[in-house]
């Protein structure tokens, strides 16, 4: 098991392959402050280069998930040498939406648990998990355009496919709150239950049992279904699964050969 920890985020690496990632900003119910940006951002780095891991379980540390933008936070002007909003920084994401895109990017699925509060941001980053388990009372809401904003930080990208258009234009335009029990009505969350974590982190060790191989690659074809046209996804999906069978074919291979030596075959 390893574990690595900075002043906003840890992560857990259990021996099952699972790592728990947490925020770690409690006493602001997590809310994303610009060094949370850039925490969060690293945390990921981390898990995409990380030997052994087979699933991710993302939550929040103490009373909520994530209240989305600490604004008080973000009242200075950028530094002139401070990338612009339309500068692609992290492949097709700028930085503030890389936080939230990058659980997508990650190369293992991504189960979120989510409670308390899940305000702006903290909605956006969830979205972008592959499963989503909510508190039944937990609250959330899509915050921007009540600052004179428009929904950002990937979050049109990552809600293609999750929830109904014209639901998701009301949630947007009016800046509702809606409990989890609701989320799961819109599509927003997978499954609701009183303890979102351990239902998470059992989703996740699930997953962590399949074949790692055929689960990467299930990812990456779950994240082409949304643009890719018919004829490339089919030739996509032919590709995934040759390359499976073929290291499947290698691997019994290798165990077969295995077994047929001698019991003490180091004397022989």
């Amino acid at each position: 098991m390893t574990f690595q920890e900075n002043e906003r985020v840890s992560i857990e690496l259990g021996d099952d392959g699972v790592a728990q990632v947490r925020l770690t900003r409690p006493d602001k119910m997590n809310a994303l402050d610009p060094e949370m940006f850039e925490r969060i951002i690293a945390a990921g780095h981390a898990l995409h280069d990380m030997q052994g891991l087979r699933a991710v379980v993302l939550s929040g540390e103490g009373p909520s998930f994530c209240a989305g933008l600490d604004t008080s936070s973000f009242g200075r002007e950028p530094s002139s040498d401070e990338p612009g909003l339309t500068e692609r920084t992290y492949g097709n994401s700028n930085k503030f939406q890389q936080v939230a895109t990058q659980w997508r990017k990650l190369p293992v699925p991504v189960v979120c648990a989510i409670h308390g509060v899940c305000f702006g941001g903290g909605m956006q980053i969830a979205s972008g998990a592959d499963i989503r388990v909510a508190a039944p009372d937990s609250r959330m809401a899509i915050m921007e355009l009540k600052w004179g904003l428009v929904p950002d930080m990937g979050g049109y990208a990552l809600w293609r496919g999750l929830v109904r258009d014209d639901m998701l234009r009301e949630l947007v335009y009016t800046n509702r709150q809606f409990s989890g029990n609701e989320a799961l009505e819109y599509g927003l969350a997978t499954f609701v239950d009183t303890d979102p974590l351990a239902r998470a982190t059992a989703i996740a060790s699930e997953i962590a049992h399949r074949n790692p191989h055929a689960i990467r690659a299930a990812k990456r074809l779950h994240n082409s279904m949304a643009d890719a046209e018919t004829d490339e996804l089919l030739m996509e999906e032919s590709i995934e699964q040759h390359a499976i069978m073929r290291t499947k074919n290698q691997i019994e291979a290798v165990m077969a050969g295995m077994a047929k030596r001698p019991a003490n075959f180091e004397d022989v």
